[in-house]
Order: structure tokens, then sequence, then C-alpha cells
């Protein structure tokens, strides 16, 4: 998964465009996230070691992120913050996941996906 989602955050083009191709690639929405599902189970959640990759995918994911971000902060609202909009775009991502699978529906997926890309400056293309 990291190799999918760094080819699309190391892809020619602007930070922004790349990180719209990244969030607007196609999903299965409705499985929820690979990753996001693995903290649904107790036994993981409950074991440090078991726990540890998750973490260090998002993590990871956060990291890449901002470093997007941070090639060309001027293509960003001004004030932006690299690391907390990394955080938001996966906290968004990931709470899209869960609204969409308790919704039964992508749309909420997809109105979440719109709306941080609205808020990032991008006009989203689906």
């Amino acid at each position: 998964m990291r190799a999918a989602a760094d080819a699309e955050l190391s892809a020619s083009g602007s930070p922004l465009s790349r990180i719209s191709t990244y969030l607007l690639r196609e999903r299965e929405v409705l499985r929820g996230c690979p990753i996001g599902r693995l903290t649904q189970d107790p036994e993981i959640i409950a074991s440090p070691l078991l726990r540890q990759p998750v973490d260090e995918t998002f993590a990871w994911l956060r990291k890449r992120l901002a470093e997007v971000i941070q090639e060309d902060l001027s293509e960003f609202p001004p004030g932006l913050d690299p690391a907390a909009t990394a955080a938001t775009i996966v906290a968004t991502l990931q709470g899209g996941y869960v609204l969409a699978r308790a919704a039964g529906s992508a749309e909420p997926f997809d109105r979440a996906i719109s709306g941080i890309l609205g808020l990032l400056g991008g006009a989203p293309k689906r």
C-alpha cells in the first residue's frame, strides 16, 4: 500500500494535483481502508507489537503528505501547517471510510474528499 501511495505522491505534477490524485483514486470505499480496518481488531489494538505496523503506516503517510505539501506552500492557503494538514487529510480519509460504511453508500466518503480538497484550494475532479 505504501508503494502505491508513494507512487501517486511522487509522480510529476504540482503538490496539490498529486494529493488530489491520491485522494481521488479508485477505492473499494464500502470495504473500508485495509489498514484502518485493522484498528477495529481488539487483539491488534491490545498488542503494541501488532499495533506498531499500523501506527507506522499512518505515521509514514502523514509524513509523506507533509513533505509533498512542503514542496510548494504557495499552492495552498496562506498559513497552512504541512504536518497538521497531513494529519487532517489522513483523518478525513479514514473518517470518510467509516461514514461510508455506516451509511452503506460511498457518498459520505466522496463528500469528505471533496471537502478536504476544497479546503486545500483544489477543485475536486470526479
